[in-house]
């Protein structure tokens, strides 16, 4: 197997990944968060140049990473090294969107993202406040 750190990713294939890792972190990807990321990629202005072809290749990478022992901190790592800092905000709002996307919030969710705060620095008033329009956004 190929190290998926290896691999060439680019800014939207983090902010892809983001939201894979997310949706994956409970072990069922669920259709309403797999229509969240395919909404963002059709959607958002920082996606308006990406190959939607791509989001394949950030999947698997997620993927392969989840396997190893310390794949998140490889994760992690592979997304600091790729992603702008002026993109960490949006990585976790795209992330908290696709946790709210389902309707709940499993443990390990709200841990992925207590992780996701910390490993992009952000600040926790900000970060409130895109957990309360995701929220917003999600409420039936």
């Amino acid at each position: 197997m190929t190290d998926p750190r290896d691999t060439a990713i680019g800014p939207q294939d983090c902010l892809v990944a983001i939201m894979v890792a997310i949706s994956a972190s409970d072990e069922n990807i669920r259709t309403a968060e797999l229509v969240k990321i395919q909404a963002a990629i059709n959607m958002l202005p920082v996606f308006a140049d990406y190959d939607s072809d791509r989001m394949r290749t950030a999947a698997q990478i997620v993927f392969d990473l989840f396997e190893e022992e310390d794949g998140l901190d490889a994760l992690f790592a592979l997304v600091r090294a790729n992603l702008p800092e002026r993109l960490y905000e949006t990585a976790y709002a795209l992330a908290c969107d696709v946790a709210a996307a389902d309707g709940t919030l499993a443990e390990t969710e709200l841990r992925l993202l207590e992780e996701m705060r910390y490993e992009l620095n952000i600040d926790r008033l900000h970060a409130a406040a895109i957990e309360r329009g995701a929220r917003a956004r999600h409420l039936t």
